[in-house]
């Protein structure tokens, strides 16, 4: 079928968010449309290149889009300044090591490499990108030309993911001055936990050819930078696996964002059933060990119904308008997220969504009680996927403050309570699949994707509560992933979404508006 061309028209007025009220946000009736305006500019891809990851450079506004074997650099204005082709090429994702390390007996065939990870380590000015190849390689390539730099493939560290879907890997850059950086890898294992640790961290070297490249930071014979899922999780649960949403870093912590499934009693029965739930994952930036991972479960409720299953995230900052509102600092961080009612036997999502907000300093207080009340002797570990017994908490005589990092025991630790999160709006009919959210002249903006390809603005005036808008455009394209700079709104049709297209192809579009802060009246 010919690919569908889709035309856009873009109405943007200028967009505040404000939150009225400490335990929900009341919505108000949909606000008309501006009639000025904006500008926006378009770029489409192949039909048989769908686009999956999409990175704004903070610094210049180019945009680096990771496509089926092709990455793309982009001027602000969408222009094709560069490409680099990364495949496609012979292989079978059951070699291991890859065929290109050695002789595979598995037959090989002409593969597609799929972008599952793109990052800007801007210490180096190079682009981080790896792709569905050869169990997850990655090159390094220069920001400015896309002239690869290197591609480690000769130790079995050099493998990130086996897993060949584009959203299954999220990675975390935390940056130092006069050392390495290193990269937080936080991956699917799509059953093969004894190749791929689900979480760890590596040695970004200066030298992107180095031998030590995406080396695990610490490791010996009886501990390491890493978290694998133990084989005894598969026989209680076998098609387990972390399911990575987004991740980013807050003061000493790093963060992910996670999908996983678990095994529960309904409320009156002896017998346990699988449900998926919403975690959170926190880790010490500066912890070799792991010592300090803990797991805190995350979800909504809104007029008595829970959305659990999260979709999307986005860290901003409170600004000082929402902040007032939340009781927060301005400058304290915010997760915007997208939940999902979903059916909790499966991961997959009913179209009920809200949009709800975390305020970080809250799920660190949390935690912090937890890691205290453990550390007093009270309860388990309560982290079932990776200690498949209950293991109760050791008591120790330590003060634990805000920057704790755990010790070699009661680790790693779960928090059995769930941290709600502040609903802002609900959408019953197109599943909100996205978002984005920064701070404009002391107010929150935020903006939502939706399955069907549209996208809504929020808008807050006054103590009436949130307005919603929905963004008009033509056409019935699936899905939406969104990325801004300054003034910059770009959205990604068909990022993350090719699984979605069965009976047609699809052209992948990237759309980019332009000055979208400004008001419009």
């Amino acid at each position: 079928m010919k690919a569908m061309p889709w035309n856009w028209t873009c109405l943007l007025s200028h967009l505040l968010m404000v939150g009225m009220g400490s335990s929900t946000l009341l919505t108000r009736q949909p606000a008309p449309l501006s009639q000025k305006q904006r500008s926006f500019v378009t770029f489409r891809g192949e039909p048989t290149e769908g686009f999956n990851h999409l990175v704004v450079d903070e610094r210049t506004g180019h945009i680096y889009l990771g496509a089926v074997n092709r990455i793309y650099k982009l001027s602000s204005d969408l222009k094709v300044l560069v490409t680099h082709e990364t495949g496609p090429d012979e292989d079978n994702p059951k070699c291991y090591p890859p065929r290109i390390v050695q002789t595979c007996n598995e037959p090989l065939t002409t593969t597609n490499n799929v972008n599952k990870m793109l990052l800007i380590d801007y210490k180096e000015n190079r682009l981080i990108a790896c792709g569905s190849l050869y169990q997850g390689i990655c090159k390094l390539l220069r920001l400015e030309d896309l002239f690869k730099l290197g591609e480690p493939y000769h130790k079995k560290e050099h493998y990130l993911s086996g897993v060949n879907e584009s959203g299954s890997v999220f990675g975390v850059i935390v940056s130092y001055s006069n050392l390495d950086d290193k990269l937080f890898i936080a991956t699917a294992v799509d059953g093969k936990p004894e190749y791929f640790p689900t979480i760890s961290s590596r040695k970004l070297t200066k030298n992107s050819e180095a031998d030590g490249m995406f080396a695990y930071v610490f490791h010996d014979e009886f501990v390491a930078s890493m978290i694998k899922i133990p084989s005894d999780t598969f026989t209680i649960i076998p098609d387990f696996d972390i399911y990575y949403v987004y991740g980013f870093s807050s003061g000493n912590f790093v963060y992910f964002l996670t999908l996983q499934p678990e095994m529960v009693s309904p409320p009156g029965s002896t017998t346990k059933e699988q449900v998926y739930t919403s975690k959170l994952v926190r880790l010490c930036k500066e912890d070799t060990a792991f010592n300090s991972y803990v797991e805190v479960p995350i979800g909504c409720e809104r007029s008595g119904v829970e959305y659990r299953l999260l979709q999307a995230a986005y860290l901003s900052k409170a600004g000082a308008m929402l902040g007032r509102t939340l009781g927060v600092h301005p400058d304290d961080d915010l997760l915007f997220t997208v939940f999902s009612k979903g059916q909790k036997r499966k991961m997959k999502s009913l179209d009920e969504s809200a949009l709800c907000i975390f305020i970080l300093k809250q799920i660190n207080d949390r935690i912090k009680e937890r890691l205290q009340s453990c550390y007093r002797g009270e309860g388990t570990l309560d982290l079932a996927w990776l200690k498949v017994k209950d293991i109760p908490c050791s008591s120790a005589l330590l003060t634990i403050d805000d920057n704790f990092c755990g010790l070699d025991m009661n680790a790693p630790l779960g928090v059995s309570d769930m941290v709600r999160g502040i609903p802002v709006f609900t959408e019953d009919r197109d599943r909100m699949t996205s978002v984005i959210a920064y701070v404009y002249k002391n107010h929150s903006l935020a903006f939502v994707g939706t399955k069907s390809g549209k996208l809504k603005k929020t808008l807050s005036i006054g103590p009436q509560g949130i307005t919603q808008e929905w963004i008009g455009m033509e056409g019935d394209p699936p899905g939406v992933n969104i990325a801004s700079q300054e003034q910059m709104l770009c959205v990604c049709l068909q990022c993350l979404s090719h699984k979605a297209i069965s009976d047609q192809r699809v052209q992948p579009l990237l759309s980019c508006f332009l000055n979208v802060p400004g008001n419009s009246s």
